[in-house]
């Protein structure tokens, strides 16, 4: 039988995006609601300004990653294009510089000019790519997949104090929205765990621990410039 191995690395692409996405737009939009509705404001207003924090959180992620992730992608392409001219000017100092790598790992340096030989006579790039660079397809930079990831998952958590302060009691609104916003933030943050590896407690009581300090500072703002207004 085949044998086959996945990696949790696999995935840190998307799920980095997805997850930081998720988190901002519970936090940011559950501390708006909370903030808003603490102001004494009317229903309206609050779901005006829920709504308003959807939209404009989901596409300043999405810019926000896909700049970022941009600029990594660039940084990857200009250290491969430094390489390139490398081995085309300077091969043999190139053929030095990865067995001397593979020294440093551990192998004899005869064995080390063996296995330089081979990688590069199969693909140079790719061999110093890896080995020299740290660049590998699992790590690449992919700004499209990063912006999209984002900008869904951004609207994924963002909807649900949106939702509850469609549905529920007005006085009911903030301890709802602040209550189920914990909730599942420790859902996706020991998710996340789960997903990386990590202890799910750990996951879990980091981002709640944030997000309540967010709610609890916009309740705050509310209720002191609600007052003041």
């Amino acid at each position: 039988m085949r044998h086959t191995e996945r990696h949790r690395s696999e995935h840190i692409g998307w799920l980095r995006a997805a997850v930081l996405g998720a988190n901002d737009g519970l936090i940011s939009t559950s501390s708006l609601v909370v903030g808003v509705a603490a102001s004494g404001a009317s229903r309206a207003a609050i779901l005006i300004a829920g709504v308003a924090g959807v939209v404009a959180g989901a596409m300043s992620m999405a810019a926000g990653e896909y700049v970022s992730v941009s600029s990594q992608a660039d940084t990857e392409q200009a250290d491969l294009a430094r390489e390139r001219r490398e081995l085309a000017t300077e091969p043999r100092a190139e053929h030095t510089e990865l067995a001397n790598i593979y020294v440093q790992r551990g192998l004899t340096p005869a064995l080390a000019r063996q296995v330089a030989d081979q990688l590069m006579a199969k693909d140079a790039l790719a061999a110093h790519a890896r080995d020299e660079l740290g660049l590998s397809e699992i790590s690449a930079a992919r700004p499209l997949q990063a912006a999209v990831a984002s900008a869904l998952s951004f609207a994924v958590g963002a909807v649900w104090p949106v939702i509850i302060a469609l549905v529920v009691p007005q006085g009911w609104l903030s301890t709802l929205v602040t209550v189920t916003a914990l909730v599942l933030l420790a859902v996706l943050g020991a998710v996340a765990a789960r997903v990386g590896g990590a202890t799910l407690w750990r996951g879990a009581l980091r981002v709640t621990c944030w997000g309540a300090l967010a709610m609890a500072a916009s309740a705050l703002a509310g209720r002191l410039f609600g007052a003041a207004l």
